[in-house]
């Protein structure tokens, strides 16, 4: 480095990659530079320089002392020892030591004291936080969320009759033939430590996680419209349980909030899934097994009129980029539980699911927040389907229905009001209508099925100058008759 390239580095000032100092003389604070630099990418301490980014120098006795501090610090005063080379550049007011440290390779970097340094901006930080220590040491690949064990926990708190099946049907033997206490097996598949619980053991097999661990739930909300600061909603519930548990009751949530679209298919068939089934199981699979388990927050599903979200607390591992992930690249956060995982739930693992999603929905979206750290997936609505949530007028029935039904009744009928028909025979309770469809929360029911229909005038009530009353019931009229009778007339709106 000449004088004049001296110059244009000191000119930019001090950043995350550049740190001035006039002097040092303590090995200590010297350690953590160097320490910080390396946890955080790499950079460049100048040494006979002013915070301004002025040249004071060196004397040829000061950089001497200065190579020997340097490399006892180095050496010495940061676990594991970090390697910077230096290089000594002549300036008019005398010699600048420039010091390159490389970004660490086996991270984290830390002082004699046992401290964890980072940069932040153009000075360093001292880590504190447990979890943003628990994810540096998990990216060093010193330790792993899946395997920690869960402190209070004990074999008494493990589903023992649910594990024991699962250990017959993978391992082809009982829990009993090994010989071999119950602690001792689940310490010899990764389960345990001998004592107490690892959180995949917990949240495969436990009796109740969520007592240990409140936060590893999954969160879902559908909404009538397309932004999630809406106050109303159609359906909300929090799943927690183990994580074939959690798979079952936020997979049934997805379903019951989606539209169901006939495709040529029976009238009385319960009809297909607008978005494929296959698409949503791999999606949210894959956010239960590759969460990033050391982040307490939860799983969040978000459906909207037009796509629906599945956010998982994390962002990609290490290097891995979207690009990589849409190529079948894998970088698997939690091994054991992936493990696991692929003989409990719905997971084939090898980076293939998110290809395989994307192969039968194309449009999806995953967008990796790094600050934000957490990974969604967007699987966008048929279009022509949310459009008809968001107009009422886009869903119409059209035909010539008059005292007995002589005409075909034909158009474009929702797939929720299909459903609702197909479920109605003779008169039925509100109640009882919602049950049959598998609904729990009523303002969705009544929203998307029950008030189009009537609309529509395929179904009337029983009693209609009092549309409150409890003996109120539905039926069927001849515009819903006839429906019924001509299958090959009605298309769904997809």
């Amino acid at each position: 480095m000449i004088d004049a390239d001296l110059l244009h580095q000191l000119a930019k000032g001090e950043d995350s990659r550049r740190q001035f100092k006039r002097d040092v003389t303590n090995a200590d604070a010297l350690a953590a530079e160097l320490a910080a630099f390396a946890n955080s990418g790499g950079g460049t301490l100048y040494i006979g320089v002013n915070d301004d980014g002025s040249v004071v120098g060196l004397s040829a006795e000061s950089v001497q002392r200065l190579n020997q501090l340097l490399s006892n610090a180095a050496s010495q005063h940061v676990r594991p020892p970090v390697h910077p080379l230096t290089q000594n550049v002549q300036a008019a007011e005398g010699m600048v030591m420039v010091v390159e440290v490389p970004d660490g390779l086996s991270k984290p970097y830390l002082d004699n004291h046992g401290r964890l340094w980072v940069k932040q901006g153009a000075d360093k930080r001292h880590v504190t936080s447990r979890e943003e220590m628990q994810r540096m040491f998990q990216r060093a690949g010193l330790v792993r969320a899946d395997v920690v064990p869960v402190a209070g926990t004990s074999v008494a708190d493990l589903d023992e009759k649910a594990f024991g099946a699962y250990f017959q049907r993978r391992y082809r033997q009982s829990v009993e033939s090994t010989g071999a206490t119950l602690d001792q097996v689940l310490q010899n598949v990764g389960l345990g430590d001998g004592r107490e619980l690892n959180l995949s053991g917990l949240m495969l097999f436990g009796r109740n996680p969520l007592r240990w661990c409140p936060a590893l739930t999954v969160k879902a909300v559908a909404f009538p419209s397309t932004v999630i600061w809406d106050t109303r909603y159609l359906d909300s519930e929090d799943f927690s349980g183990t994580l074939a548990e959690q798979f079952k009751g936020a997979f049934a949530f997805i379903k019951r909030n989606l539209h169901h679209v006939q495709r040529g298919q029976g009238f009385n068939s319960p009809g297909e899934l607008e978005i494929p089934e296959s698409t949503l199981e791999e999606l949210l699979v894959n956010a239960l097994v590759h969460r990033d388990y050391f982040t307490s927050a939860s799983i969040r599903i978000l459906i909207f009129s037009d796509r629906v979200e599945i956010i998982s607390p994390g962002h990609l591992p290490d290097s891995l980029s979207v690009a990589d992930v849409r190529q079948g690249k894998t970088n698997r956060r939690n091994p054991t539980l992936t493990d696991h995982a692929f003989h409990l739930l719905p997971y084939r693992g090898l980076g293939s699911g998110v290809p395989r999603a994307l192969s039968e929905w194309p449009r999806i979206d995953l967008v990796d927040e790094v600050t934000g750290n957490q990974f969604s997936a967007v699987v966008w609505r048929p279009e022509a389907q949310w459009k008809s949530t968001r107009d009422p007028a886009a869903t119409t029935l059209t035909g010539e229905v008059a005292g007995e039904v002589t005409g075909e009744v034909a158009g474009e009928v929702a797939g929720e009001v299909i459903r609702l028909l197909a479920v109605l025979r003779g008169e039925m309770r509100r109640v009882d209508l919602q049950e049959a469809l598998g609904l729990k929360h009523q303002d969705h029911f009544r929203d998307a099925y029950l008030k189009p229909a009537l609309e529509m005038g395929l179904i009337e009530m029983t009693v209609p100058d009092k549309p409150r009353s409890r003996l109120q019931k539905y039926r069927l009229t001849a515009a819903g008759r006839a429906l019924l009778q001509t299958p090959d007339k009605r298309q769904s709106t997809s």
